[in-house]
């Protein structure tokens, strides 16, 4: 049964020449509960090939969107997965992002609130199973669980089967949720090819047509 994603908000996109904040990722707190790990184990290896500057001029360009709640608590609303491989090669990293939304509330209940209401918050976990109240959500990047419908997606989009769409939030997740309603072989995160022919096929077919980033048949 495919997974009933709440409506959303579209993200903001980051205005030329506005502020961005650097923030400490310690300090970022998620608005998902799983990612791909696959994604993850990638954009590693991607960081180790860099220096610290270069590493910062990448981030500079990708900033995160941010939620800052009355306390000055900072929810992320995208890019888990490369902040969650930084932290691993950097444990004291920070990373740039600009603000999308300012609460009044110091409150955490009412601050999640708020992000559900947007459709802001992923509330499945990594065998898709939810929604679970945002009271789930972990404390901190490297609490998430490995979802491998989540992994299945980073590498069709690498493939160009699939088409980014950066303001949908959780574009990938609402992907994997509908390849999860379909019949694949068993996979994981670590083993992704023998599902890869069947979700190729499934994704370029007209019954993936209403979803953000289908490209239909080349």
């Amino acid at each position: 049964m495919a997974l009933r994603l709440p409506p959303y908000q579209p993200l903001p996109a980051p205005r030329p020449g506005g502020e961005l904040l650097e923030v400490p990722i310690a300090q970022l707190r998620p608005t998902q509960l799983c990612v791909g790990i696959a994604e993850v184990r990638s954009r590693l290896r991607d960081f180790g090939a860099e220096d610290a500057r270069e590493r910062h001029s990448y981030l500079n360009s990708k900033p995160v969107p941010l939620v800052r709640g009355g306390d000055g608590t900072m929810w992320m609303v995208d890019r888990h997965h490369r902040l969650r491989a930084l932290i691993e090669i950097e444990p004291g990293a920070s990373a740039c992002g600009y603000v999308v939304l300012e609460l009044e509330s110091s409150q955490p209940e009412q601050a999640l609130e708020a992000l559900h209401r947007r459709g802001w918050l992923y509330l499945y976990d990594g065998r898709g199973l939810g929604p679970l109240p945002p009271s789930a959500l972990p404390k901190q990047l490297t609490g998430l669980q490995d979802d491998p419908y989540r992994s299945l997606v980073w590498k069709l989009k690498q493939e160009g089967v699939i088409a980014p769409a950066p303001l949908i939030p959780f574009h990938e997740f609402r992907w994997g949720a509908w390849l999860r309603s379909r019949p694949l072989p068993p996979f994981s995160s670590q083993q992704l090819e023998p599902a890869l022919s069947r979700a190729r096929t499934l994704a370029l077919s007209r019954a993936a047509a209403h979803l953000a980033g289908w490209k239909g048949a080349p």
